[in-house]
């Protein structure tokens, strides 16, 4: 028998999470970004329900002695499963493959029985996600199956899905010879500069109709922000070009909305998303950055986002003394960083039938 789910709990679980100060725009490291926004607000939003990602505890209806390992699934409790997306360019695969990994994955993808990490991770040419729609589908589907969904919902009232989806971009960045340059790097010291990312760069400097990537990413940028960066360049206070991070960060902020509108749909009454958006700053022979750039949940007929903003004529920035060096701080029209508008969009709750 199935008690009545309690999605007053999660709700304040959801409220809790948004209570949380965020930090967007700065560059920062990654360690900093990860445990200090994503990881923190993931804790926050699962504290005190019993953990489920290692496959092992799904064995309890195993007819070998493992079913020993599996969870008592009366106490309440929530399955997660991770996604991420990031762009394929080798320049930045240490980034996403440990840091991330280990700081973030480690603690909400799913563990295989061999104990390998099991995300949903796609590479798309740029970053951001090829389809939002496709990428919600797929990381739902693959979480629950139709039994063990049972055993959960069955077991407590209070017990929840998570799906915790984190899309990225990245942008090369150059200091040399006293000059800040965003847009290109050098993938190690005895290379010459290139373009990163160069899906990106290339859609705005050489832009190709027939390729399917440029067409993509001017589609995630939006008309009007696809002219205006293709055609002059967004400055610092101090004149450095910030053209291409703009361009970055758009597509970043575009992927978390496309995704989270998509997972309104996806998601039964008991489905949560935690989504999050960043721009990964590529530095030659140094550790990349992170700008942390978007926020999201999905649960209970609300989508909440908060992010910086998506009309690239309101971008500006300064580079600002930070760890002993000049970090690129964005501003986003008079929006304060530290303190920006939670968006909330509405949708009708597709229920489990259970």
């Amino acid at each position: 028998m199935f008690l009545p789910f309690d999605a007053a709990a999660t709700q304040k679980r959801i409220d809790r999470v948004w209570q949380l100060s965020a930090s967007f725009g700065m560059e920062r490291n990654a360690y900093h970004n990860y445990l200090n926004e994503i990881v923190s607000d993931r804790y926050a939003l699962i504290r005190g329900l019993q953990l489920l990602r290692d496959e092992l505890q799904f064995a309890a209806a195993s007819p070998t002695d493992m079913q020993a390992c599996g969870a008592d699934m009366s106490l309440p409790s929530v399955v997660t499963t991770l996604a991420y997306t990031n762009c394929g360019d080798r320049i930045h695969q240490g980034e996403a493959t440990k840091r991330y990994r280990d700081v973030v994955a480690s603690r909400f993808a799913t563990l295989s029985e061999i104990g390998e990490l099991k995300l949903e991770a796609f590479f798309p040419a740029g970053g951001g996600t090829d389809n939002g729609a496709t990428l919600a589908h797929v990381t739902v589907a693959h979480e629950l199956d139709e039994q063990l969904k049972h055993r959960l919902y069955a077991g407590n009232p209070q017990s929840i899905s998570l799906v915790a989806i984190d899309l990225k971009t990245h942008v090369g960045r150059l200091r040399e010879g006293g000059k800040q340059v965003y847009g290109k790097t050098r993938e190690s010291p005895w290379r010459e500069p290139r373009a990163a990312c160069g899906a990106i760069v290339g859609a705005l400097t050489n832009y190709h109709p027939q390729n399917l990537i440029h067409r993509r990413i001017r589609d995630d940028l939006g008309e009007q922000n696809f002219q205006h960066l293709s055609s002059q360049q967004l400055l610092t206070d101090e004149g450095v070009d910030i053209t291409m991070a703009v361009a970055a960060i758009i597509v970043a902020i575009r992927g978390v909305r496309n995704t989270a509108l998509a997972l309104s749909q996806e998601m039964d009454e008991r489905g949560v998303a935690h989504l999050t958006a960043s721009t990964t700053v590529n530095r030659p022979s140094r550790d990349d950055l992170v700008i942390y750039l978007a926020r999201a949940t999905v649960f209970n007929g609300k989508i909440r986002i908060q992010s910086l903003g998506m009309d690239a004529e309101r971008y500006s920035g300064r580079l600002v003394e930070y760890a002993g060096e000049q970090r690129l701080q964005l501003r986003y029209g008079d929006l304060d960083g530290e303190n920006l508008p939670v968006e909330e969009i509405g949708y009708r709750v597709r229920s489990s039938g259970l």
